[in-house]
């Protein structure tokens, strides 16, 4: 397939000129300089003619026709505004992160023992905290494989998976749009959902990578538009690069069928398109992580070298360490390693390495047969309250008085619900009911609760009769 990466397409990149040690540091220091030297442009210091007053004014300076003020994140500027608010009956529906029936953050009682384990007995019986290597901990991505590919796959005993260590699901979705632009060209389209998690536009924008969209959400079905979505994906230049959601699509909630996952598996690969999977949600989608990586099993079954962006924030409860994993399936062990030394290459001057203490949480996790046990509890645990806002939301909207279908508000999995309403409507909830969600009436289900889902419910039933 044009998917697979060739030694001419992906060449074995050479060895860190300080990690690696098969050169001679001399020499390798002067090949960076002379690279780095030919690669970066000059920077040039200009100065603009003196004012009346005498004083200069030099270009290096950000003035606002240069630097314009930015616009604020929406999510981030939805929490300052409820952070504002004062009225004690305020929902925040917009926060991207687990709440218990609280509405508290919860921290996994499996990850607090793991850390208790680490503090006490270290990591591999060593108390340190140095650098992991540019790829990170070895014990995690191969835990990591495993989680996402299962302990049995083929391509894990064969070794035909490149993999790293990430600074989560951005860290390894803009590694993967770096390596396309590297390896595919600078200007390539990556073909995303309609919609799709805001942030997955810059992330691609930002590599130099050119922005597609191909059918995903239904708006008359509030569900998927398969038959579009297979229309556009055969209508793609052969070899298009194509990105999708693992499970639990951020913001829809609507995720395609095993038949249809394995329909489109073999249209991908008659097209012999590249396949890029964001897996965010792994295990809190249905609270059954096997379940839930069907997708992704689907396709390396088929045969596609798919690369995957994993992320332990929302499962693990470690949004704020920064965790993922980033792999790409090749065709052989050779290939592997090539694709892994440009990785590395990519990595070394973008962050270097990466964290540590969020990956030997997962890993230590993963690798107890007790823990990992644990976990799974734990995260279906998480699952399942959700499921049960979803059910006791839709059932509540019933009994307001509601004629409207909310079927979907069921139907839907994961995090996030795409609830169907309106601008307007949002902005009525936010004004008259102060119920805070995203404009395009995305609920985080995670701040639905026994205690604010009949308010919900009614507020709901209030915008939209």
């Amino acid at each position: 397939y044009a998917g697979r990466w060739t030694a001419e397409k992906v060449p074995m990149g050479p060895p860190d000129p300080i990690l690696g040690l098969n050169r001679r540091n001399k020499e390798m220091r002067s090949s960076a300089i002379r690279s780095a030297t030919a690669l970066a442009p000059r920077a040039a210091f200009v100065a603009t003619k003196p004012s009346s007053a005498g004083t200069r004014r030099y270009a290096g300076r950000w003035t606002a026709e240069k630097v314009p003020m930015g616009p604020p994140d929406p999510i981030l500027g939805l929490n300052d505004a409820f952070n504002k608010d004062t009225d004690s009956r305020k929902v925040n529906l917009g926060v991207g992160a687990y709440r218990d029936d609280n509405g508290k953050p919860w921290m996994l009682p499996s990850v607090i023992e793991a850390e208790k384990r680490l503090l006490e007995k270290g990591w591999n019986g060593v108390k340190q905290k140095e650098y992991a290597g540019i790829t990170g901990i070895n014990e995690f991505n191969t835990a990591s494989l495993k989680f996402a590919f299962g302990a049995d796959s083929p391509a894990i005993k064969e070794n035909r998976i490149a993999a790293a260590q990430v600074l989560s699901g951005t860290g390894g979705g803009r590694l993967a749009f770096e390596f396309y632009a590297r390896f595919l060209g600078k200007g390539t389209t990556v073909y995303m959902p309609d919609p799709t998690w805001a942030n997955h536009l810059p992330m691609a924008k930002d590599a130099g990578l050119n922005l597609g969209t191909y059918r995903y959400y239904d708006k008359k079905t509030i569900g998927l538009d398969f038959a579009g979505m297979c229309e556009d994906i055969k209508n793609a230049k052969e070899g298009s690069v194509f990105m999708l959601h693992a499970c639990a699509h951020n913001p829809t909630g609507v995720d395609p069928t095993i038949e249809q996952w394995k329909e489109l598996s073999a249209l991908f690969k008659k097209k012999n398109h590249y396949v890029f999977f964001d897996s965010a949600y792994q295990g809190f989608a249905s609270g059954d992580a096997e379940k839930d990586a069907e997708s992704m099993r689907i396709f390396v079954r088929d045969g596609h070298d798919i690369a995957v962006a994993q992320s332990y924030a929302k499962n693990f409860g470690l949004y704020g360490e920064r965790i993922g994993c980033f792999s790409m399936v090749a065709q052989s062990s050779e290939e592997a390693e090539r694709v892994l030394s440009q990785i590395k290459i990519l990595i070394r001057p973008m962050y270097s390495n990466p964290p540590i203490h969020g990956a030997r949480i997962v890993a230590t996790i993963l690798n107890d047969p007790v823990l990992n046990k644990q976990w799974y509890q734990e995260c279906k645990s998480m699952a399942d309250r959700i499921i049960t806002m979803r059910k006791t939301l839709k059932d509540t909207l019933a009994k307001e008085g509601s004629t409207r279908n909310w079927e979907h508000v069921t139907s839907q999995i994961g995090m996030f619900c795409f609830s169907g309403l309106t601008p307007e409507q949002v902005d009525k909830l936010r004004s008259e009911y102060h119920i805070y969600m995203t404009k395009n009436g995305r609920i985080s289900m995670a701040g639905v609760t026994s205690k604010n889902v009949g308010y919900l419910a009614k507020a709901m039933y209030e915008v939209s009769k």
